[in-house]
């Protein structure tokens, strides 16, 4: 049934024990949505997000936003939570009223500019979630305090800041972040490489989002979520 619910606080409104899969608005590959749903079994469409997912014959559990983006109608099986405060991204708004152990991004990336950078704000505001975003080409994730996975040589490895950090230590990366100030407008460290092996980073706190080629998204999901994180 079809639950159109107004909400103004900021509290979580569903809670899961496994992953959630977010579903925004900009173009997306199916093989991504598949992908995404066999880790993250969940669906839940960011305001426009819905349509995309119509396009593809899929009900999301539950439709959360302003409601200012959709073209069609939600289904009658999926929940709405229409949450009209603007203060905050439709993507914040999924983060902020689903409690789940992780979530899995897509339609978040590429379009417009604009929206891809409130989503890249939405990791730092967020940054205690544990959030991949898929790309066209790149799995995008706000770095933790210490990260490591196995890459091979060549691969390209990125580290954006979107807010001044320190680089503590790194292992496995052509030039290595040890004693880096990154901050947007000054030191940035985008397109490293893995040197082959084990690549691990660390930081003196948040920051950073990862950037890494697409083909290492179930090591990205294995290294954030199933591994302990120092």
């Amino acid at each position: 049934m079809n639950l159109d619910m107004n909400i103004s606080g900021a509290t979580a409104s569903l809670f899961y024990d496994d992953g959630v899969t977010l579903v925004g608005g900009a173009a997306f590959a199916a093989d991504d949505l598949h992908h995404a749903r066999a880790i993250a079994p969940h669906v839940i469409a960011a305001d426009g997000g819905a349509d995309a997912l119509d396009d593809f014959g899929i009900v999301p559990e539950a439709v959360i936003g302003d409601m200012d983006s959709m073209r069609g109608m939600v289904s009658k099986e999926a929940r709405v939570l229409r949450v009209n405060e603007q203060n905050t991204t439709d993507f914040e708004k999924c983060l902020i009223h689903v409690n789940a152990r992780f979530f899995i991004g897509v339609g978040f990336l590429g379009g417009r500019m604009d929206h891809t950078l409130s989503v890249l704000h939405g990791l730092m505001m967020h940054r205690g979630e544990v959030v991949v975003l898929i790309g066209e080409e790149d799995l995008v994730f706000a770095a933790p305090r210490a990260w490591s996975a196995e890459l091979a040589a060549g691969d390209r490895v990125s580290f954006f800041p979107l807010m001044p950090c320190r680089g503590v230590a790194s292992e496995g990366l052509r030039w290595p972040i040890k004693g880096l100030s990154f901050a947007a407008g000054s030191q940035i460290g985008t397109s490293n490489e893995a040197t082959g092996g084990r690549v691990a980073a660390s930081f003196d706190g948040p920051g950073v989002v990862t950037i890494l080629p697409k083909a290492y998204f179930e090591a990205v999901i294995d290294s954030l979520v199933y591994r302990s994180k120092s």
